[in-house]
């Protein structure tokens, strides 16, 4: 199992370097260019919430794990905004070779299912592809006319690219996007666009948790992870570790789960695990959580804010076997990045391994004891050399 899992954690912790990788798009707030991980996490969420806009065929849960997968290439090919004169053939093949090297990093099972469930969105043919698709052409839209300030030519460009570009297709495929965006640009058709623009808040208010900064930094040390890419990491993680769980979890709730499991930091923030551990502030968190959750799930449409909200108060929970699984993700994802980079918050709040084991351990091993064995075997001369054992 080690060589297997030592397979796994060489794609995962590969992935991590996607948080790198610069779009042409701006954060809702307009402060900083998107990343393309953080960017595959909205998408998903994009996915599950415009669920009803899919037709009866797709199974929008393939379509979650294609976004989570899709702009993996990026990390050796580079991200290629439409308004650039690029040779697509070249970049074309350029991906191929990513694919071909990243998921090659993992076990030949998983690398096989991966680059073939890869292929599927850019071939676009299926319904799953289809719809997906259809969400990586409308998500910067918005992005861009819901901006704080945008740019006037970011505004030409997904003018542009709704007469003529990729977006131009969302006027069969999603006709709803297509004629919002057209009144947010003053050209109001009076489509009726109320399906989608009863969803477009939550969407909208959930860009923030691209702001909330984590304790933890990313693998090369270079700055702290934000919760959103942090989020689709641990997906990646949960999706690709789910073989060696304790017991079996139906990985795609699992997946739902830590999609929305940190939306509840937009308002209440981050608590890092080694930073708040009394009892009392603990409460506190949890309560603000809670109003949180009330605001944020409570922008959706009642049938769906209030499913997505029994997810997360199962998360919390951790009571399931889809939650225990799923908690024990949250918690190693953390401890590679910190060995990674140095020690990391481990440095930063002084963490000794009995500390991890007691924090950390026992909660992964109740989800993965052989991934914690893994781990914990890899850690341990860290903290040996550091005397913080």
């Amino acid at each position: 199992m080690s060589v297997r899992l030592q397979a796994q954690f060489a794609f995962l912790l590969e992935a991590d370097k996607l948080r790198r990788v610069e779009r042409q798009n701006l954060i809702l707030d307009c402060s900083r260019r998107e990343n393309s991980a953080e960017h595959s996490w909205h998408l998903a969420l994009y996915a599950l919430v415009l669920a009803p806009f899919a037709e009866p065929e797709v199974n929008v849960c393939r379509a979650i794990r294609m976004l989570l997968l899709h702009d993996l290439v990026e990390i050796d090919a580079g991200d290629h905004p439409i308004t650039d004169a690029v040779d697509w053939d070249a970049v074309a093949q350029a991906e191929l070779a990513a694919a071909d090297r990243l998921f090659g990093l993992l076990p030949a099972d998983q690398g096989a299912e991966f680059i073939t469930l890869w292929q599927e969105f850019e071939a676009a043919q299926s319904p799953d592809a289809r719809f997906a698709k259809r969400l990586d052409h409308c998500q910067p839209v918005f992005q861009t006319l819901y901006g704080a300030e945008p740019l006037d030519w970011h505004v030409d460009v997904v003018r542009q690219n709704l007469f003529g570009g990729r977006a131009a297709a969302l006027e069969h495929d999603l006709p709803e996007a297509f004629h919002h965006a057209l009144a947010l640009l003053g050209e109001d058709t009076g489509y009726d666009c109320s399906r989608l623009t009863a969803r477009l808040p939550f969407l909208n208010e959930a860009d923030k948790l691209k702001l909330i900064t984590r304790a933890s930094r990313l693998g090369d040390g270079s700055r702290h992870e934000n919760s959103a890419e942090h989020s689709w990491h641990i997906m990646l993680y949960a999706w690709v570790l789910a073989e060696h769980g304790a017991d079996t979890a139906d990985v795609d709730r699992v997946l739902q789960m830590l999609l929305l499991h940190d939306l509840v930091e937009i308002d209440a923030g981050d608590a890092p695990i080694h930073g708040v551990v009394d009892p009392a502030a603990l409460a506190a968190l949890a309560a603000e959580e809670q109003a949180a959750a009330d605001r944020l799930f409570g922008l959706l449409p009642a049938d769906q804010g209030g499913p997505m909200r029994a997810i997360w108060e199962e998360f919390e929970a951790a009571s399931s076997a889809d939650a225990v699984y799923a908690k024990s993700i949250d918690r190693v994802q953390p401890v590679l990045l910190n060995l990674l980079n140095g020690g990391g918050s481990w440095v930063d709040y002084n963490v000794t391994l009995p500390q991890l084991d007691a924090r950390v351990g026992e909660k992964v091993s109740r989800g993965t004891p052989g991934v914690w064995d893994y781990v914990r075997a890899t850690i341990e001369p860290w903290f040996r050399e550091t005397g913080r054992l």
